[in-house]
């Protein structure tokens, strides 16, 4: 109903969740030439956007170009948290839509067709040969209707050929300027991949790539997609590597077999050997697009997550740092002062939620992916469907905190840092809620949260503040790490969806203090300054 809709004081407020930072990074060190390569990396991302708009809703360019023609206050209010939420849904408020005529945000997204149901299409694809099957259930894929009104998969090169052509362009454009040569030939290999679509061997330049500038573009996480989360979203973070910050977390990459080795599950569930190559990057994005730029701004990221390639040479971890900062100074720390109880408010540190972030980007890496189901060769992400992305989010959470936990005890991390982790990661669970029960990460960090109360590792006081009791919560750690990896390793659909259903949800305790967070911003809004002074050559 148009009356239930917000006016324009309501959105500027709604918008307001989100707290302006520039995004400006020193690029001082940077040769012309290289600076010339990022200009042409970022001119191609800027196509992801009108990519991954296409992706979410079918109906996005015609609502984009309704919102430009107008001009009215509520006009313009409108289409800056259009921009926002790259379409007409409002991420925070679970998806409600904000502009007239727009029904509830399809599950489906834009990868199928809008006539179909979720039953319809998983029946087809369960009837397919498995070579047919296994590409309409691939990444890189979308299920049209043919001419007979079939269903058929469309390889993304052919659904979004305009604007992968010219990608295409760009980024070969910046492999002939660039110096350094794993940028070069990643840069030609994911250009090939665009036209080709197969990503295999520029997924494997993307893991061997050691260069001053780190991009990340193409098509990768798979949240949009909830009825299956089968399908790629098109997504791009160009940055600029952090070189002292990367050396010193190199020496994480040596302790991943022993972690794998000591997880807290059945030792046949462990991997024997994992992906030998599992790089560490730090560093600081000078431009985001598609998927990396809407609502809430990653932090982190753990990829690829084509399983072949992790198999074969791990899974790279890139900690956006400045963006870490952004949100530590301009969510977490005023969080604390309101959910923590007053003892606890001065443990929370950037350090911690640094390294708790690194942690969980590892731990997508280890456990179960590749499983065994009634005989039969599969992965988690197959069997869990639309349920893979939350718990997959809680798993890398709280076995990151079990990892961290393990290091400090076997002494190649500081045991004095053991209450600042736990309390640290006890504010932004708050941080995390509040991006609403849509969203994987606050679905999964619901599910800790009341692991942790239920086992009385987190306490309230009189006053509704929230603490730790450290012993407890290392057992609660120990014991949800294991029952997540164990339904993981069994595919186990309906014993995750029984989990989910019952403790991801929001407590009445937990509520009041949220309801207490309305003066703190929710997340950031980045302002791509240093990417837009930049001018591409000819």
């Amino acid at each position: 109903m148009a009356e239930d809709l917000p006016n324009p004081e309501q959105l500027t407020v709604m918008a307001g969740r989100f707290a302006p930072v520039e995004v400006k990074v020193d690029l001082s060190n940077l040769p012309a030439q290289e600076r010339a390569a990022l200009a042409k990396l970022v001119e191609a991302s800027r196509y992801v956007d009108a990519l991954f708009m296409r992706q979410r809703f079918a109906g996005n360019n015609a609502l984009l170009f309704q919102l430009l023609s107008d001009e009215s206050a509520l006009g313009k209010a409108r289409l800056d948290y259009f921009l926002l939420n790259k379409g007409p849904w409002s991420e925070l408020d679970e998806d409600r839509p904000f502009l007239p005529g727009v029904a509830t945000k399809p599950k489906g997204a834009n990868y199928y067709p809008a006539d179909a149901t979720r039953e319809q299409i998983d029946a087809w694809m369960q009837g397919l040969p498995q070579a047919q099957k296994s590409e309409a259930t691939g990444f890189f894929t979308t299920i049209r209707r043919d001419a007979d009104g079939n269903f058929a998969a469309v390889p993304y090169s052919l659904e979004y050929q305009g604007e992968l052509m010219e990608m295409s362009r760009l980024l070969r454009e910046a492999a002939a300027l660039t110096q350094q040569p794993t940028l070069q030939a990643f840069l030609q290999k994911r250009a090939d991949a665009f036209v080709s679509n197969d990503y295999y061997a520029s997924d494997v330049a993307w893991m061997e790539l050691d260069a001053s500038i780190e991009p990340t573009i193409g098509p990768y996480e798979v949240y949009e997609d909830e009825w299956f989360n089968f399908k790629a979203a098109f997504e791009s973070f160009i940055a600029v590597t952090d070189a002292d910050e990367t050396d010193k977390l190199k020496r994480f990459s040596s302790q991943l077999q022993d972690i794998e080795d000591h997880l807290p599950i059945d030792p046949k569930f462990r991997k024997p050997k994992i992906g030998g190559y599992s790089p560490i990057r730090v560093v600081n994005v000078v431009f985001a697009a598609g998927d990396a730029n809407h609502g809430v701004q990653t932090a982190a990221f753990n990829l690829p997550n084509d399983e072949r390639v992790v198999a074969e040479k791990g899974s790279k971890r890139v900690l956006l740092k400045n963006f870490q900062q952004a949100k530590f100074d301009k969510v977490l720390t005023p969080i604390s002062e309101v959910a923590l109880a007053p003892k606890d408010r001065a443990l929370v540190s950037f350090d911690a939620f640094f390294t708790h972030i690194l942690m969980h980007e590892l731990m997508h890496g280890l456990g179960p992916q590749t499983i065994q189901v009634d005989g039969r060769q599969t992965t988690v992400r197959q069997e869990l469907k639309e349920l893979n992305g939350p718990l997959e989010e809680a798993k890398a959470d709280v076995s990151g905190l079990w990892a961290l936990q393990y290091l400090m005890d076997k002494g190649f991390l500081d045991k004095k840092q053991e209450r600042n982790m736990y309390v640290t990661f006890l504010a932004s669970t708050f941080r995390t809620l509040r991006f609403g029960l849509n969203a994987a990460h606050a679905k999964g960090m619901a599910l800790q949260m009341n692991h942790l109360l239920d086992a009385g590792a987190v306490r309230i006081d009189s006053d509704g503040r929230f603490s730790l009791d450290v012993a407890k919560a290392k057992r609660a750690v120990t014991a949800l790490t294991r029952q997540i990896m164990t339904l993981q390793a069994h595919g186990d659909y309906a014993g995750v969806k029984t989990l989910l259903d019952r403790m991801s949800v929001i407590r009445p305790e937990v509520q009041r203090v949220l309801d207490q967070l309305d003066k703190v911003p929710v997340d950031i809004a980045p302002q791509f300054v240093t990417a837009n002074t930049l001018s591409s050559p000819p």
